[in-house]
C-alpha cells in the first residue's frame, strides 16, 4: 500500500523525508516492526513509543508518525500529527479498507447496559436474517468467532481489523460498546456510526488515568454524537442535555416520559417458576406489547433501547418479541436453571453501587429470601470490601462471603476485610472460603421462592491464586454441584 493513500483523511506535517513509499505493515507496537513499517508513535501512561525511534529504525521502518518535534534520518519519512492516536485510528481505517463504509455500525455509549443492549440487538437483528458481529466488555463475534475483550473497546486497529474481518465475512451489521475512555483515546475516530446510542449517566471512571471530574466524564460519552448520523436516547435522563451539547446527528428518544418517541407503559414484574422478567407495554412509534426474561426495571431500558435501534433495520414485530423473549448475556443477570422452586443467578457486580443495584432491583421481586454470595479481587482497593459487605449485609437476608479473585493476596485477609463491613449491618452471614463450597452450600440450604445471587465473577471463567490463572467457571460448578447433589432439584 501507498503511504500517500494511508495518509489521504489525514492532517499532517511531512518533518523530513518522501511521502512516495510502499509501505509493507501499520504498527504501534514497536516489537512488530518489519522492513517497511509504518510506525505510530503513542505517548502512554507508562510508555512513550518515541523513545523507541532508534529501534524501529533499526528494523526498517519506512515511515514513523511522531507528535513530537524528532530529528530526521536520512531515508525514513517522519510525519507529524496533532495527536498519534487520533493519527491511528484514521490511518488503521485507511490500512484495512475503510470498513465502515461496508457495514452498518451502531455504537452504545452509557454508563449502564452497554453489553446487555448489545446482546439484545444482535439476537433481534439475527433472528430476522441480519447478520450481526459484536464488540464490546465480554467478547468480539465474528460469525462463529469468539475472541475474549481485553478492554470495553479495543485500539482503534482492532476496531478497524475487526470491521474488515466482518464485512469480509459477509456481516450486515455491527453493534459495538463504546467506552468513555474509547471516545477521549480517539479509539472510535476515523468513520461515522450509522447510529449512536445512549443508556444512562452515572458518576464512574472518575479518578487518576481516566476522568478528571464528571463534566469531563459526560462530554467524552457527548462525542459520540458529534461522529453519527442518527442518535437514539434514553430520553428520561437528567443528563440528556449535557449529551446533546454539540451534538450533529438527527434525535430520538425512549423512556416512560410522554415526550419520548417510544415510551414503555403498564410495566409488571414477572415470576414464575424460578424465572424472573418484566413486561411492559410499547407505544409511539410502535404499538405491541413486550416481555423480557431478564429482570430488573432496567430491562425496561434495555430492551427498549433494543427496539428503537432495530425498528431502522425493518425488523418484524414478532422478530422482536421472539428475541426479547430468549436473550441471555452471560454473566449479566443470567438465570441458571437449578430448580423450579427457587432462584440462581449469576452477574458481574463487582463494587459497592453494582451490587446495591442489582440486590435492590432483586428485591421488588419480593424473595423468599435474596441470598447474595461474593468475595473481592485481591490486589485492589481495600474500601471496596467494605462497601461490598456493608451492602450486601444490608439489602440480603444471608451473605454467604467466599473467595474471588485473590490474586497474590492472602483470601482469608480479603474475607477479613469484606466482614469489617458485613458486621456495621445487621445481616446474616457465613464464611465459606472455597467458591466451590459456597455455591454447594448456598444450593443446598436453599429455601422455597429464594433468589440466590453469584456476584462478582459474572462472564471471568478463571481465579487467579499467586499469579497462577485457573480455570473456574460458576457454570461447571454448579453442573458438578448438581451431578453430586440431584436432590437438589
Amino acid at each position: 500500500m501507498k503511504l500517500t493513500e494511508l495518509l489521504e483523511e489525514l492532517d499532517y506535517t511531512i518533518l523530513s523525508g518522501a511521502p512516495e513509499k510502499e509501505i509493507s505493515t501499520l504498527v504501534y507496537d514497536s516489537r512488530k516492526v518489519q522492513k517497511d513499517s509504518i510506525f505510530v508513535c503513542i505517548s502512554g501512561s507508562v510508555r512513550d513509543a518515541h523513545d523507541f525511534i532508534p529501534d524501529v529504525i533499526e528494523k526498517g521502518a519506512a515511515a514513523i508518525v511522531v507528535e513530537k518535534d524528532v530529528d530526521a534520518v536520512e531515508g525514513v519519512t517522519f510525519i507529524k500529527v496533532e495527536n498519534s492516536r487520533k493519527a491511528l485510528a484514521y490511518l488503521s481505517a485507511a490500512y484495512f479498507g475503510h470498513p465502515a463504509k461496508q457495514i452498518k455500525t451502531i455504537g452504545i455509549t452509557g454508563t449502564k447496559g452497554k453489553t446487555t443492549t448489545t446482546y439484545m440487538v444482535k439476537s433481534i437483528l439475527e433472528l430476522s436474517g441480519i447478520k450481526t458481529g459484536l464488540i464490546g466488555t465480554i467478547e468480539a463475534v465474528i460469525g462463529d468467532e469468539h475472541i475474549p475483550a481485553e478492554n470495553t473497546t479495543p485500539e482503534s486497529y482492532m476496531v478497524q481489523e475487526y470491521f474488515r474481518k466482518m464485512v469480509d465475512a459477509g456481516l450486515d451489521a455491527v453493534v459495538m460498546e463504546v467506552s468513555s475512555q474509547a471516545l477521549m483515546l480517539h479509539r472510535v475516530d476515523g468513520f461515522t456510526f450509522d447510529y449512536g446510542i445512549f443508556t444512562n449517566l452515572e458518576p464512574d471512571h472518575i479518578g487518576e488515568n481516566e476522568h478528571k471530574d464528571f463534566a469531563d466524564y459526560m462530554h467524552c460519552k457527548s462525542l459520540l454524537f458529534q461522529q453519527c448520523r442518527t442518535g437514539i436516547f434514553n430520553g428520561d435522563s437528567e443528563h440528556l442535555e449535557g449529551i446533546l451539547a454539540g451534538h450533529t446527528c438527527t434525535v430520538e428518544t425512549f423512556g416512560y416520559g410522554e415526550k419520548n418517541d417510544l415510551r414503555a407503559t403498564n410495566m409488571e414484574l414477572k415470576k414464575e417458576h424460578g424465572a424472573l422478567g418484566v413486561c411492559y407495554h410499547i407505544s409511539g412509534l410502535l404499538d405491541f406489547d413486550v416481555e423480557v426474561n431478564v429482570p430488573g426495571r432496567f430491562s425496561v431500558y434495555n430492551s427498549l433501547t433494543a427496539i428503537a435501534i432495530c425498528r431502522h433495520f425493518d425488523v418484524p414485530v414478532e422478530r422482536i418479541k421472539e428475541a426479547l423473549l430468549h436473550v441471555s448475556v452471560r454473566g449479566r443477570i443470567e438465570l441458571v436453571p437449578v430448580s423450579k422452586k427457587f432462584t440462581v443467578m449469576i452477574d458481574y457486580a463487582h463494587n459497592a453501587m453494582s451490587l446495591e443495584s442489582l440486590l435492590v432491583t432483586l428485591k421488588e421481586y419480593d424473595p423468599g429470601r435474596l441470598v447474595c454470595l461474593f468475595g473481592c479481587g485481591g490486589n485492589r482497593a481495600k474500601s471496596r470490601r467494605f462497601e461490598m459487605g456493608e451492602v450486601s449485609s444490608k439489602l440480603a437476608d444471608l451473605t454467604i462471603v467466599t473467595s474471588d479473585n485473590p490474586r497474590d493476596e492472602d483470601p482469608m485477609a480479603i474475607i477479613e476485610d469484606i466482614l469489617v463491613g458485613i458486621k456495621k449491618a445487621d445481616g446474616a452471614y457465613v464464611t465459606i472460603p472455597d467458591r466451590k463450597d459456597a455455591i454447594e452450600y448456598a444450593l443446598l440450604h436453599a429455601q422455597n421462592g429464594d433468589i440466590i445471587v453469584l456476584a462478582g465473577k459474572g462472564h471471568e471463567d478463571y481465579q487467579i491464586i499467586k499469579g497462577v490463572k485457573h480455570h473456574m467457571d460458576e457454570r461447571d460448578l454448579i453442573a458438578e454441584i448438581l451431578k453430586e447433589h440431584p436432590e437438589i432439584q
